[in-house]
């Protein structure tokens, strides 16, 4: 069950902040009196959350006003809600007449990551496929199918087929540390059947996405561009520029694995038509490809688009306002080697921890803000292993953009899973970085060369994170 916490401070809520800060407050004359700078907690800057519970994703940045409050309550209760078919009653009907989940806390439990399936035969959710075939769109970016466009839609209302059903399987690859330690890493390959609306496209390329986890986007989204670029002349690492709706022309790519969405008010409404079927202002008609006739005929809502503006504008608020949770034991002397350990790897070249915001318009709690999200918004090659071959405007087949890594710590806690990288074939930290090649092969290998316990504290911090 997805839980739905109020997101006004009620008392027990307040409760837990103020409990935090205190925590906070003590560990802080610790730290002080250790030369640690508290301050390193705050990943959110002044709206980071001391809460490392599973509601710890639910929260609204705590330094955010009542202005952005009120549209994120409405916001958070349309992420939770579950969708149902035209005509219906409540105002929460129009979904699909293709989709892949029927609410977006079906992908994104918890505003926390997906997961791929975990027994042969489950569904995906919280995992799709992209699709396209050789060429691009009219602005350049990856062209879709011709029968089943951009992404397949498994689920169909009724009436409505759905497009197909994506299955996985994977084949164990045995490995050694350098201290004689065994492991094992998952190579997934992907397959569609039953398609519905015959085979796919000559030469069609496949890329699985895994839901990505919510919080803190409101930030990236404040990060000035200059500093963006800035990393790429620091670390090599490549922008991606990408079209953007509202301004008719391509800028800057910083959301989604290959940054292909340039704002996140364009990321979340794509997500909503993609992935839901609902219609907004951004995408306002229905994905339904010509050959999918019963798809272009199914029944309509009668409020074309669905999300009209009060609601669309509250899943933005929601997006821009959830909070980053504090970083965890912050005195702990494992956890400062693995640090320690993580630089001298050469990981937070491209993981990059401290930055600060610029000024975002209307949102002054998100402007001018020290945050640590360990990434550079950047693109990298990251070598043949991850390539899944599929280009994305500038971006090319093996590369990907560097993902945040501030609340990674607490997935386990919040959805009981922690699966990385862009289709959740890692299990756990150390399967992510061993999966690093290309930019990322020198850092692999200095993680590989560590004896067991320095792995271990490199983990530590990670999960501190």
């Amino acid at each position: 069950m997805v839980r739905r916490p109020s997101v006004h401070a009620n008392v027990s809520r307040a409760m837990i902040l103020v409990a935090g800060v205190a925590a906070c407050s003590s560990s802080s004359t610790s730290s002080q009196s250790s030369g640690i700078d508290p301050d390193e907690a705050l990943l959110g800057g002044d709206g980071t959350i001391f809460d490392d519970g599973d509601e710890a994703f639910a929260y609204p940045a705590r330094n955010l006003s009542q202005q952005h409050r009120d549209p994120f309550q409405i916001g958070d209760a349309i992420f939770n809600r579950n969708w149902v078919a035209a005509p219906g009653a409540g105002g929460n009907d129009g979904l699909g007449p293709t989709y892949n989940a029927i609410s977006c806390s079906g992908c994104h439990d918890n505003n926390g990551p997906g997961a791929p399936p975990q027994h042969q035969g489950d569904g995906f959710v919280g995992l799709l496929l992209r699709l396209s075939i050789p060429g691009t769109d009219p602005h350049g970016g990856p062209l879709g199918d011709p029968s089943y466009g951009d992404q397949l839609q498994p689920n169909g209302i009724l009436g409505v087929p759905g497009e197909g059903t994506p299955s996985v399987s994977y084949v164990e690859t045995p490995g050694t540390y350098g201290d004689g330690t065994a492991y094992s890493l998952r190579a997934p390959t992907y397959s569609i059947g039953a398609l519905d609306f015959g085979p796919l496209a000559s030469g069609e390329m496949l890329s699985p996405r895994l839901a990505p986890q919510t919080i803190g986007l409101g930030l990236l989204a404040a990060l000035d561009e200059s500093t963006i670029l800035g990393f790429a002349a620091q670390n090599g690492g490549k922008p991606n520029y990408v079209w953007d709706g509202n301004k008719q022309q391509k800028v800057l790519g910083r959301f989604g694995w290959k940054a292909n969405q340039p704002t996140l008010d364009q990321q979340v409404m794509a997500a909503s038509r993609n992935d839901l079927g609902i219609t907004d202002s951004e995408y306002p008609t229905e994905d339904c490809p010509p050959v999918q006739t019963k798809c272009a005929s199914a029944p309509m809502s009668v409020q074309e688009p669905n999300l009209e503006a009060v609601r669309q504008d509250g899943l933005i608020e929601h997006a821009y306002g959830l909070a980053v949770p504090a970083r965890r034991n912050l005195s702990d002397p494992i956890a400062q080697h693995g640090e320690q350990l993580f630089a001298q790897a050469g990981c937070a070249g491209c993981h990059i921890s401290k930055m600060t915001t610029g000024t975002l318009a209307g949102w002054p709690e998100l402007s001018g803000q020290t945050i640590r999200p360990f990434t550079d918004l950047l693109l990298h090659d990251m070598g043949p292993g991850l390539a899944d071959g599929r280009p994305d405007y500038e971006a090319t087949g093996s590369e990907w953009r560097t993902p945040p890594l501030w609340g990674l710590g607490l997935v386990q806690t919040i959805d009981g899973y922690l699966f990385l990288l862009h289709d959740g074939r890692a299990r756990g930290f150390a399967e992510a970085i061993l999966w690093h090649g290309g930019d990322g092969e020198n850092a692999k290998q200095a993680f590989a060369a560590m004896s067991k316990s320095d792995r271990d504290a490199l983990v530590a911090f990670l999960s501190s994170l």
